[in-house]
């Protein structure tokens, strides 16, 4: 029996009847981290790190039922072993290792291999079944040290403050900008963040991440010269909106691993494109299959059938699920969906 099959609802475990991160609402759910394409709302019961229950609660609603597990931490459902293990993605992310009767498979959820501050680091976990993501899965997608990327963004923060602009950059409210923030020099000047953004930061802060002081943009009239000196934390769905109004001239960027497609670069129609994901590139995927040991490779969302293709030429057993799973979005707070 596979331990985990593709069903209408998502990822099904048959001998511990329940699902990972399903798209449908369903009755038990085990969740990999709270990316809106992984946690959903309307689930009877969540399964999850203790990590990520600031996040879901804040995301979903706080009264969600919600059973939590600490890393490494066991539990035993209907025969199945289920552990959660670090992804190095976001804050509480994690991959779910199962086992039964002898068999062990892990699905990954998202991923990434390089450390950040911001998240436990990635962690391989040895198995028969790995579930992997695809998401940057060509070889075209190779990441430089995310240490340059942040000398980048600081340096073209500074030059706008030069020319007496402010400063704007979009990335994706959950992970994504506390990961931005972490790296930013604060001492450049004041950092303002989007109201589905200012939320989130408290999470983390509260997790013990350091992330520098941040204000409320919404706080912000057009004429305070402030604006100027600024950096502006603010999620992709902001850009052309009324409220990007409020900070007059400026500059803005966006940061994703798409940046690095030009054809990408145009069609967002901002001055910059800084190339940093949360997502393993191509040898981190690579990488972190080979360190699992599995002989048995299934592929989610992304370019399923170049990786699926490639590990078949290294001679693995390997083959795509078809799943609902996408980029991550610009899901707004419970608690705060006025920017």
């Amino acid at each position: 029996m596979d331990l985990v099959i593709a069903r209408p609802d998502g990822l099904y475990c048959p001998p511990g009847d329940f699902y990972i991160d399903p798209w449908h609402p369903v009755e038990r759910s085990v969740i990999t981290h709270g990316h809106g394409d992984h946690a959903r709302v309307g689930n009877g019961h969540y399964l999850a790190t203790s990590g990520s229950a600031g996040i879901l609660r804040a995301r979903l609603g706080a009264d969600i039922n919600l059973q939590t597990l600490e890393y490494g931490e066991v539990i035993d459902h209907h025969g199945v072993k289920l552990s959660f293990h670090p992804a190095g993605h976001v804050l509480g992310s994690a991959q779910v290792r199962l086992e039964y009767r002898g068999e062990v498979w892990v699905a990954s959820g998202d991923y990434k291999v390089e450390p950040d501050g911001t998240c436990t680091p990635f962690e391989p976990v040895r198995c028969h079944t790995f579930i992997t993501e695809s998401t940057f899965g060509l070889p075209i997608y190779r990441w430089r040290p995310q240490a340059e990327i942040f000398a980048e963004v600081n340096e073209w923060w500074r030059a706008n403050q030069a020319r007496g602009l402010a400063s704007v950059l979009y990335s994706y409210a959950f992970g994504k900008a506390q990961r931005l923030l972490h790296g930013l020099d604060p001492e450049i000047g004041p950092i303002l963040a989007h109201g589905a953004v200012e939320p989130l930061n408290r999470v983390y802060r509260e997790a013990g991440i350091r992330i520098p002081e941040t204000h409320y943009a919404g706080d912000f009239k057009k004429s305070d010269p402030t604006l100027r000196q600024a950096l502006i934390i603010a999620p992709p769905s902001a850009g052309g909106s009324t409220w990007i109004r409020r900070f007059g001239e400026h500059s803005d960027a966006f940061a994703s691993g798409w940046m690095m497609l030009r054809g990408t670069r145009r069609r967002r129609g901002v001055d910059r494109g800084f190339v940093l994901s949360d997502h393993a590139d191509w040898p981190g995927l690579l990488w972190a299959i080979e360190q699992t040991g599995a002989e048995r490779v299934m592929v989610t969302h992304g370019s399923v059938a170049t990786l699926v293709r490639y590990l078949r030429d290294q001679g693995l057993d390997a083959q795509g699920f078809t799943t609902e799973y996408g980029e991550e979005d610009d899901t707004p707070v419970a608690t705060e969906a006025q920017a």
